[in-house]
């Protein structure tokens, strides 16, 4: 009895350790990557999160508009609708972060807590995440339901919302 006590608490303190490393190494990563962005002169441009208010302002004011879409923004824009919980929407996370960083000025990232913002998902009939929406400057939005590859999100930014032609490998 005493041996197994005397395991218990070794594996509790191993796992407390792992976890106090981990959050360190975190922190110095993330303190490097800052560096590196210094250093290279990069962006710092992260998408932005939007509530009920902030939407209609920036997106589409559907409570004077409620029949024709009248997009707000002066550039495309990306809307990541997502919630903490869903894994799939954590692994398009740092790609919606990468698009907001290399298009910085071209397009807008924006993200949408479904969640926290229950009527903008019902706006849009959010039944499943991660769901994207791509809004272009004219012309009407395109809704992509569920994870794609990092690529997919780059073509449809840089075809549909940019016109640029993509490059053929």
């Amino acid at each position: 009895m005493k041996n197994l006590s005397i395991l218990i608490v070794l594996f509790f303190a191993a796992n407390l350790m792992a976890c106090s490393n981990s959050k360190g190494s975190e922190k110095e990563h993330n303190q490097a990557k800052t560096e590196v962005s210094k250093d290279n002169n990069t962006t710092n441009a992260a998408p932005e999160h939007l509530t009920y208010d902030t939407f209609l302002k920036k997106v589409w004011n559907f409570e004077t508009n409620p029949q024709e879409w009248v997009y707000e923004g002066d550039v495309p824009c990306v809307i990541d609708f997502y919630a903490t919980w869903c894994g799939p929407c954590k692994r398009v996370a740092p790609i919606m972060e990468e698009l907001a960083k290399k298009y910085d000025g071209k397009i807008k990232v924006y993200k949408i807590d479904v969640d926290q913002e229950k009527q903008l998902a019902s706006v849009f009939r959010v039944r499943s995440i991660p769901s994207v929406l791509f809004i272009p400057k004219k012309g009407k939005p395109q809704m992509q339901t569920g994870a794609m590859p990092r690529d997919a999100y780059f073509k449809v930014v840089k075809e549909q919302l940019l016109g640029e032609k993509s490059d053929n490998k």
